[in-house]
C-alpha cells in the first residue's frame, strides 16, 4: 500500500496533508498521480466520494510554481456554486504553507466583486461555466496563460446544457494546455467531448460506474405511497444516535420542499434543504448546517448534491427510486466515504419496480429488502401525483376543460371564414372614385355632346 510519501510532494503540501490527516491515497489518486505529472491528457473515471478532487489537486499543486504574474494558469470548471466553494476550500487547506492564490466566482453574487478580485491577480480560479465565460467577455478575466484545464463532475455539467458554454470556453484558451477532466459515469455526452477537443488522453477507470462500493450496505423498503413514505422516516429517525447525520434525496424541488414541512413538523430545527431553486446563502447555510452536525437531516434533489464532500454522513435514504440507475449510484456514494461505513435505504413503490430492476442490473446484486415496522402506519390517502387519472370509456382522448381551446382561438377561426377582400384603403378608393374615363372611351363623346 503506497502512502503520501511515496508521491515525493513538496514539503509545505506534505505538511498540510499532514495537518489534514491524510496518509494513504485512494486509487483513483493512486492511479492519477503519475499521468497528471508527466503533463499527458487525463479522462478519470471513478465513482462519487472516492477523492476525485484530491486525485487532480496533488500533480497540480506539486508542478505550480511561484510567479508573478496576475492571469490565472489553472482553470478548475464544475458544474454548481456548491462545488465551487467546496473545492475553493479543498485547494486553500492544500495551499496553507504556500502562496498560491485560489479564487472561486459564480453566478448569483456581485460580478463586480469578482471583477475586482480577479485584477489582484490569480493562481487557480474554480468557477461555473457560465460565470466564467460571462467575466471572459468582460475582458477582465484574461484566460491567455492557462496551462491546465481541469473539468469536473463533467456528466452532470453535460446533463445541465453546459456544452455550448464549455466549447466557447474552449476557444478562448491557449491550444497548448493540459486538459484534466473526472467524471463518475461516462456517457456519450461525455465521450463526445473528449474526442473533440483531447488529445490522446490516458483514460484511468478504478471502478465501473455500478460497482457498488463495498462498505456501503444496502437496503429496500417496498412502500405503497407518499403519506406511508413519510411516516416510515419519521418512525426510524427518532433514533437520533443511529440516524446521526442523514441525506434524503428526492426527484425533484416540489417534492423537496413538500418532504421537509412533513419532516419539520417532527424533527423541529433538525432538519434543511436546498435545491436550486433557494437562494445562494440559503443553500450554502444548509450545507454548512448540516456539516457542521446543527441540522442532522438534509433533504436535497440529485444536482445540487453532486459532488458535495460531507463527512460522516451515516445514511443515505432514496425517497424515491432513480429513473437512471447511475444516479442511485451518486446517491448511495455520499455516505461510506474514506473507507467508513455507510447505509443506504431505498423506498420503492409498486410503479417504480422497473427502476428498482435498472438498479440491480447495474450492480449486478441483489438489495435486501426489509419489513415496514409494525408501528408505522400504512396510510390509504394519496397525493395528487399518486392519485389515478380517470378516463372515460369510449372517449379516452377527451379534453379536459383547461384544455379547451381559448376565445381567441374562436375569434379566429370565425374571421378566417370572411371572404378576402383586399385591403381596406383600395375599397375605399375604388368605391369614391370609380373606374376613371378616358377620351378612348365610347360613351365619352356621346355625353359631352348632350
Amino acid at each position: 500500500m503506497l502512502s503520501f510519501e511515496d508521491f515525493k510532494l513538496t514539503t509545505p503540501l506534505s505538511n498540510a496533508l499532514e495537518d489534514l490527516g491524510f496518509t494513504e491515497p485512494t486509487p483513483i489518486q493512486e492511479a492519477a498521480f503519475n499521468v497528471l505529472c508527466a503533463g499527458k491528457d487525463v479522462v478519470g473515471i471513478a465513482q462519487t466520494g472516492t477523492g476525485k478532487t484530491l486525485a487532480y489537486s496533488l500533480p497540480i499543486l506539486r508542478n505550480l510554481t511561484y510567479t508573478n504574474q496576475e492571469n490565472p494558469r489553472i482553470l478548475i470548471l464544475v458544474p454548481t456554486r456548491e462545488l465551487v466553494v467546496q473545492v475553493v476550500d479543498s485547494l486553500e487547506a492544500l495551499n496553507v504553507y504556500t502562496n498560491n492564490r485560489v479564487l472561486g466566482v459564480y453566478g448569483g453574487t456581485n460580478i463586480n466583486t469578482q471583477k475586482q478580485q480577479i485584477s489582484e491577480g490569480i493562481d487557480i480560479l474554480v468557477a461555473t461555466p457560465g460565470r466564467l465565460y460571462d467575466l471572459a467577455l468582460s475582458r477582465v478575466l484574461q484566460l491567455k496563460n492557462i496551462q491546465k484545464l481541469v473539468i469536473d463532475e463533467v456528466d452532470v455539467m453535460l446533463d445541465l446544457g453546459f456544452r455550448h458554454q464549455l466549447i466557447n470556453i474552449f476557444d478562448l484558451l491557449p491550444s497548448r494546455r493540459q486538459n484534466i477532466m473526472f467524471s463518475a459515469t461516462m456517457t456519450l455526452d461525455v465521450d463526445a467531448l473528449i474526442t473533440d477537443f483531447f488529445t490522446n488522453p490516458e483514460r484511468i477507470s478504478v471502478a465501473l460506474s455500478g460497482t457498488p462500493l463495498e462498505n456501503i450496505m444496502q437496503f429496500c423498503y417496498e412502500v405503497p405511497n407518499y403519506y406511508t413514505k413519510v411516516n416510515l422516516i419519521r418512525a426510524i429517525m427518532s433514533d437520533r444516535e443511529i440516524y446521526s447525520r442523514v441525506l434524503i434525496f428526492v426527484s425533484n424541488k416540489r417534492m423537496a420542499d413538500r418532504l421537509f414541512e412533513s419532516l419539520e413538523e417532527i424533527f423541529i430545527e433538525e432538519c434543511c434543504v436546498i435545491h436550486s431553486n433557494k437562494t445562494q446563502n440559503y443553500r450554502l447555510r444548509s450545507i454548512e448546517q448540516f456539516r457542521n452536525g446543527f441540522n442532522r437531516i438534509l433533504v436535497s434533489t440529485d444536482v445540487m448534491a453532486r459532488g458535495l464532500d460531507i463527512d460522516d454522513v451515516s445514511h443515505v435514504i432514496n425517497f424515491d427510486t432513480p429513473e437512471y440507475p447511475e444516479n442511485y449510484m451518486h446517491r448511495i456514494g455520499r455516505t461510506g466515504r474514506a473507507k467508513r461505513k455507510g447505509t443506504s435505504l431505498l423506498l420503492t413503490k409498486a410503479d417504480e419496480k422497473d427502476s428498482k430492476d435498472a438498479i440491480e442490473a447495474l450492480m449486478k446484486m441483489k438489495i435486501d429488502t426489509l419489513e415496514i415496522p409494525e408501528e408505522v402506519e400504512i396510510s390509504k390517502e394519496l397525493i395528487e401525483d399518486e392519485r389515478p387519472q380517470l378516463k372515460e370509456h369510449y372517449n379516452p382522448h377527451k379534453r379536459r376543460d383547461e384544455d379547451a381551446p381559448g376565445p381567441a382561438f374562436h375569434e379566429k377561426s370565425e374571421k378566417n371564414q370572411k371572404e378576402n377582400l383586399g385591403g381596406s384603403y383600395q375599397r375605399i378608393i375604388a368605391k369614391k372614385y370609380k373606374k376613371p374615363q378616358t377620351r378612348g372611351d365610347k360613351n365619352y363623346n356621346r355625353r359631352n355632346k348632350k
